[in-house]
């Protein structure tokens, strides 16, 4: 599977491809027929207005939620998506509401986000632990610290860096700079870019549509359930409907969030 890059001839191995993806609470489509692809190495973003099916799209492809379609992860496609299986094949995701174990230190947190490269014989995670702290000082000097006591910003960064220590193939993105100040949003964005640089790929749900097209390669525009633009993400930050939807309104908050 190969998919091109924008602004390059060359041709990437795509690491997901998800086709006709569709979730049903009930009679009620929360997911209709979406269909997305992330290359390798790339940052692919999708941006839509609350309510509009992002989180549930993370979860569908995690096989957190029961869904139809298909999801072509790394070469093997998975009828209906099971957590532990994606993890281990290295897919990880980072849900909006971080989910850390408050009573446990920082470093224990991180210790339990390399269990699955543990349990499969992997002897890593000292060196992978090194990096993270290496991508977040901050948790290097917090590393004995209880979670539930880090600010906003600090339990963004441990809870990517405990998806981190996985060393996933992709990472998923739900929200991470929901809430938090806007110099921590720069920093989290940062580290994404930085992520990218160091071969991670990662699909980016988030709000802050401002900040999101300008880290990422491609997006999509998420729409009561279904796709309603995708393109590269320097063409849509240009187009008049993105601008007008996501850009203008507000975008003196969403300018000052990305800067």
């Amino acid at each position: 599977m190969n998919a091109n890059v924008h602004g390059s001839n060359l041709t990437l191995k795509t690491v997901l491809e998800v086709r006709d993806l569709t979730v049903s609470y009930g009679k009620v489509e929360a997911l209709s027929n979406a269909n997305i692809k992330v290359g390798e190495g790339q940052i692919v973003t999708v941006i839509g207005p609350n309510g509009a099916g992002k989180t549930t799209m993370l979860s569908a492809i995690m096989g957190l939620l029961e869904s139809r379609g298909k999801v072509d992860f790394d070469g093997t496609i998975e009828g209906v998506p099971v957590v532990e299986r994606m993890v281990a094949r290295g897919m990880n995701l980072v849900p909006e509401k971080r989910e850390l174990f408050g009573e446990m230190t920082v470093e224990d947190n991180l210790v339990l986000g390399a269990f699955q490269r543990h349990r499969a014989g992997h002897r890593d995670h000292a060196q992978t632990m090194e990096e993270v702290y290496q991508l977040f000082p901050r948790l290097r000097e917090r590393r004995s610290q209880l979670a539930g006591t880090l600010s906003g910003g600090e339990r963004q960064m441990l809870a990517v860096g405990r998806a981190l220590m996985a060393k996933p193939k992709l990472l998923m993105l739900d929200e991470p700079s929901l809430g938090l100040a806007p110099l921590i949003v720069r920093e989290i964005f940062r580290i994404i870019s930085e992520l990218r640089r160091r071969g991670v790929s990662i699909l980016l749900v988030e709000q802050n549509a401002r900040a999101a097209l300008q880290v990422a390669d491609y997006a999509y525009v998420l729409e009561t359930g279904e796709i309603a633009m995708e393109g590269p993400a320097r063409q849509l930050a240009d187009d008049p409907r993105v601008i007008e939807a996501y850009l203008g309104l507000g975008g003196k908050h969403q300018e000052m969030l990305s800067t």
